[in-house]
This record gives structure tokens, C-alpha cells and sequence, in this order.
């Protein structure tokens, strides 16, 4: 399969994300049954976002011509994937890299995910029915020349034992913050509340900590807030919800709420779902300075990523900021 089929098969990939119809409706709700963080809604903006930024066939081959991707296909080499499964479609940049740089690929699929990656396959083999002699399910992915991991903290140390003799990426635990300096507006207040709560705040370019000027006025954002109110009305959400607040109630700690989120000062910038971490600061450069560039995966703020643009990754938004394509280029 040379180069521009390759193309052609994921912008086919693209014009399904971006439809509207019956069979993508049916597998939508399966994956919701599936999976009930998975909501119909946010699996089909999750789609439009990818197909939108990552499958418009000028891009891609603008991306393939960047890193000088070969025509043909490379059959002698496979790489494994090991993909998480918080936010719908979070492996599927990985697959996107390792199919246009023209390798094989056995992926493990997470269990809370083995519907939507099978659809993507599914569509393509439409397309080309030679592309599932390329990308293959797998529980156990031994024998593979390369792999690319994403896990908690806990499971890259296995990741990394268990693939040492081989090229690998191993991804770990990664979360984003945003830092504010109080001049933002209603509407950039508005887009933040996106970059916190859209898909519910599962995955690692949500935003689970602010950092803020002392004497800072959380009205403003906890009324921007607000627009995610309905998350009221999903039952594990709401379990949640209500599970964070109590803790803040019985261990007496101050907290903010507007019903649908709890903010708690804290300086770890790693969240449970519901609840939002801030700190102060009397520096702005200082506070930016001290983020920890190992456990951010985003950083949000006036001079940095946009507000709103945290769930909008595009092909160079490479997860942790290791080139996957750099990588795959070096298989060869």
C-alpha cells in the first residue's frame, strides 16, 4: 500500500467521523454502553476534532513530506501498540503515525475502548480491504520490533522492563494547567471552562489545576463554569461530584462549588474527576517557571497554548512532546 493510499484510506476515515447517519449513531451508543463516560455526544465531537485536524489529505501529506515518509509500505517491520482508553479515540494519533510511516501494527486496545479503534478499522477496510493485513487487535503483543505504551505511572515501570530490548515510547501519567492573570475575559473564561470539563475532564490535556494572582476573584470562572451544570444529570459524574464534596465537607477544608465542580487549593496539579486544584502566586514567570515539565502535558495561559485549544491537538501535538514520527523514521 504506497503512501497516497495511505492518505486516501484516512481522509475516507475523516469524511466517516465528520458524518452524520444510522450505522456511526448505532456505534456510538455501543460504545456508550460500552463505556458510559463515552457519551454519543462528546465520541462524535471527539471525531469531528480529529478529522478536522488531523485527516484533511493536504495536511497529511504535508506531514508525510516533513518527515520525508517513504512511498512504499514497510512489511518487514511491526510496531505494538498498548493504547489507554480515558477519552474517546486517545490512541488513535498513534495509529494515524504508525500507518502513514508505512509499518504493520498489532494494537492492544483498552478494555474501556475496543469499539471505537475496531469502527476505525472497520471503515477503512471498506476503503481498502488490504489494511487489516496491516493493523491487527491483539491481547498480547510479543514480537513486535517497536512499541509505543501509554499507561498510568505504575504501568510504564512494566512497560519499561518489558520492552527494554526494543525501541519504545513509554508514556506516563501527564495532566495540564492553566495559569491565570486575572485580565481574561468572559469569553476566554468560557473557552477555559472547556479545556477543564470537556469529556468530562478524563484525559491529560485537561486542565485540573489554575494557578492565580493572590486576592484573585474565582466568581468569574465559576460562573463560566456553569455551562457544564447538565454534567449534574450523568449518574458517574454525579457520583463523583458528590463524593468530593463530601470529603471536603468532613475534613472541614475550604472549598468553592457552583454545583458541578468543587475547586480545593492544592499544589498537586493532578485532580480527581469533579474537582478543580488551585494555587496562588505572587509571580507570574516564577509560577510558569515552577510547573513541572515531566507531569504537564498542556500548559494554558496568555503567551502559551490558547484558551480553549487544550482538546484541539493537531499532527505536531505529539503526547509528552516525543516526536512519534522522529521515532517511527528511525526503524528503518
Amino acid at each position: 500500500m504506497n503512501l497516497n493510499k495511505r492518505i486516501e484510506l484516512l481522509t475516507a476515515v475523516g469524511t466517516f467521523l465528520n458524518s452524520d447517519g444510522p450505522e456511526y449513531d448505532e456505534l456510538r451508543e455501543r460504545a456508550y454502553r460500552e463505556n458510559k463516560w463515552f457519551t454519543s455526544e462528546y465520541i462524535k465531537k471527539a471525531g469531528i476534532a480529529i478529522a478536522s485536524k488531523m485527516l484533511n489529505p493536504e495536511v497529511l501529506s504535508s506531514f508525510a513530506q516533513q518527515y520525508k515518509v517513504q512511498d512504499e509500505s514497510n512489511a518487514e517491520k511491526t510496531v505494538g501498540i498498548i493504547m489507554a482508553g480515558n477519552i474517546p479515540f486517545v490512541g488513535f494519533h498513534d495509529f494515524l503515525c504508525v500507518f502513514l510511516s508505512g509499518y504493520r501494527q498489532r494494537i492492544k486496545l483498552s478494555s474501556k475502548d475496543s469499539i471505537l479503534m475496531n469502527m476505525i478499522l472497520d471503515v477503512a477496510s471498506k476503503v481498502n480491504p488490504e489494511v487489516v493485513e496491516w493493523v491487527k487487535f491483539d491481547e498480547m503483543l510479543k514480537g513486535c520490533d517497536a512499541y509505543i505504551a501509554t499507561g498510568s505511572d505504575n504501568s510504564a515501570r512494566y512497560f519499561e522492563y518489558y520492552f527494554k530490548k526494543y525501541p519504545h515510547i513509554i508514556r506516563k501519567n501527564r495532566t495540564s494547567v492553566a495559569v491565570l492573570d486575572g485580565s481574561e475575559t468572559p469569553e476566554e473564561l468560557s473557552s477555559l471552562a472547556d479545556d477543564i470539563q470537556l469529556y468530562f475532564g478524563l484525559g491529560c490535556r485537561n486542565v485540573t489545576q489554575i494557578l492565580v494572582p493572590e486576592e484573585y476573584d474565582f466568581v468569574p470562572l465559576l460562573t463560566a463554569l456553569r455551562k457544564y451544570d447538565q454534567y449534574r444529570d450523568h449518574e458517574k459524574y454525579r457520583n463523583n461530584f458528590d463524593y468530593q464534596l463530601t470529603i471536603a465537607l468532613l475534613n472541614n477544608k475550604f472549598y468553592m462549588s457552583n454545583d458541578s465542580i468543587v475547586l480545593l487549593e492544592n499544589e498537586s496539579p493532578f485532580s480527581p474527576i469533579s474537582q478543580l486544584h488551585y494555587q496562588f502566586y505572587k509571580n507570574k514567570e516564577n509560577a510558569i517557571s515552577g510547573i513541572d515539565p515531566n507531569k504537564i502535558q498542556c500548559l494554558v495561559s496568555h503567551g502559551h497554548l490558547p484558551f480553549g485549544m487544550a482538546q484541539q491537538p493537531g499532527l505536531t501535538d505529539f503526547p509528552d512532546g516525543v516526536d512519534t514520527m522522529k521515532f517511527l523514521s528511525t526503524l528503518f
